[in-house]
């Protein structure tokens, strides 16, 4: 399976970019914060469980939403791979994935982080508020608090997987189908081996 972390601060471009990889690669979106809407709504034990707590103003423990994404992966069996968006965000994190994919026979392909400087993510998510209808997207104080958040975050996850020689940072500025390419470049060089000879067997048949 090819697995993909995408990381990335607020308006860098990992919607953008994660439509297109799951067209090209047949991978399955794994988006925490969709995951818990979905949980919440279905009424699950965990989706109970996650909606008690951020009722009470707490932050859902880790063990939730690995279990989520535990569920995600049991329903998604047949799927080629997932794109991880924006988790994990720490080394625990990283370390329960870890174990959880072992447990299916896969692991993390890569992780690939876009990078975008400050003063330009500010503008895009301004513009994006316009017509997003996010709140934190319209205050320019919330949008470098997120930012610098990510930041935090993300410098510990990056040295995890570096240390795996899976991180792989790109300049997020730039044409959308450029930044595509780059990151296709990455996935091909970490996808399975038997994924790499059907490629090419279906390149060959093509030619």
């Amino acid at each position: 399976m090819l697995n993909l972390v995408l990381f990335g601060p607020p308006g860098a471009g990992k919607g953008t970019q994660s439509q297109k990889l799951i067209a090209r690669y047949n991978l399955v979106h794994l988006s925490t914060g969709d995951l818990l809407r979905a949980q919440i709504t279905q009424g699950t034990e965990l989706g109970l469980r996650a909606k008690k707590l951020m009722d009470e103003g707490l932050l859902v423990p880790d063990e939730v939403v690995i279990g989520m994404i535990g569920s995600a992966l049991k329903d998604n069996q047949q799927a080629s791979g997932f794109i991880f968006d924006g988790f994990p965000r720490t080394v625990p994190q990283a370390e329960s994935l870890d174990r959880l994919l072992a447990e299916h026979g896969t692991q993390v392909s890569c992780m690939v982080a876009l990078e975008v400087d400050e003063q330009e993510l500010v503008t895009r998510l301004l513009e994006r508020g316009k017509t997003s209808g996010r709140p934190d997207d319209q205050n320019e104080e919330k949008i470098r608090k997120r930012v610098t958040v990510y930041n935090t975050e993300t410098a510990q996850v990056a040295g995890y997987y570096a240390q795996q020689n899976k991180f792989h940072a790109l300049n997020g500025i730039g044409a959308i189908d450029d930044i595509f390419g780059q990151i296709c470049g990455i996935l091909d060089q970490h996808q399975p081996a038997t994924s790499q000879s059907s490629q090419q067997a279906t390149k060959e048949v093509k030619a």
